[in-house]
């Protein structure tokens, strides 16, 4: 379903709004321990493609912790010279716009342009104010103290001072894009931290949530048989003995 957009974006196909996440499953993440590691591994035994490492999409502030239903952005680069943009004033990116859109606790997802800022301060200062979890870009952002000072969260593929409002062109909102690799729907369950990002496709967000709880439970046992000196032929065996 396509919804009608404003005059001020009427370049951009805009779709409805993701359906909002089943209750509780948020919670359930954020108690995790180790959270985009363990949400992998889940990942894994399901045989699902869905995690960036932050080598790749670097968090802005490594301790901040994101779960959130993600709407999404694709930007394409322009076709227009950028002297002449400027001079024009055609500035055809909007993120704003998806800012507009999205509910609180929501994450940004934008597949966008390289070595170009595809979101800067004033759209992080909106999305804080609108209460927003987060934001991941496969791209450019630019403004990091500003979104930094607010505690709005932000990984990214890189940083630039370079505006990308001139060089981009914002071409579809809340429709299937890919970040770095994985696959994005809208209303994908996004779990971000300092080791990474994951996502998880949000019809299968209870049961990678149950794995995510045995493993953790697992693991914290051995984390405490370890304090507790645990011989290390038997730390092997826990490890490697069975599967989580």
């Amino acid at each position: 379903m396509t919804e009608t957009t404003g005059q001020h974006f009427d370049w951009v196909d805009v779709h409805s709004n993701p359906a909002a996440l089943p209750d509780g499953i948020v919670e359930r993440f954020l108690a995790l321990e180790d959270m985009s590691a363990t949400v992998a591994d889940a990942l894994d035994a399901l045989g699902i493609h869905g995690c960036v490492g932050a080598s790749t999409l670097l968090p802005t502030l490594p301790d901040e912790r994101v779960v959130g239903r993600a709407v999404t952005l694709r930007n394409v680069p322009s076709r227009m010279d950028t002297h002449r943009a400027v001079t024009d004033g055609n500035w055809l990116m909007a993120e704003i716009h998806l800012v507009e859109l999205a509910e609180p606790g929501d994450v940004l997802v934008i597949s966008g342009l390289p070595g170009v800022s595809n979101m800067g301060g004033i759209v992080a200062a909106t999305a804080r104010r609108g209460r927003l979890a987060g934001a991941v870009v496969d791209g450019a952002v630019r403004d990091v103290g500003q979104s930094r000072r607010r505690g709005f969260p932000i990984w990214s593929r890189d940083i630039s001072p370079e505006t990308g409002k001139w060089r981009g062109n914002s071409v579809e909102i809340n429709a299937t894009i890919a970040v770095a690799g994985v696959t994005v729907e809208p209303g994908d369950l996004v779990i971000a931290d300092e080791t990474g990002v994951c996502f998880v496709p949000v019809a299968l967000a209870g049961e990678v949530a149950a794995r995510c709880e045995a493993i953790d439970k697992k693991e914290e046992q051995m984390f405490a048989d370890i304090a507790a000196g645990l011989p290390m032929s038997d730390v092997i065996n826990q490890l490697y003995g069975g599967r989580a």
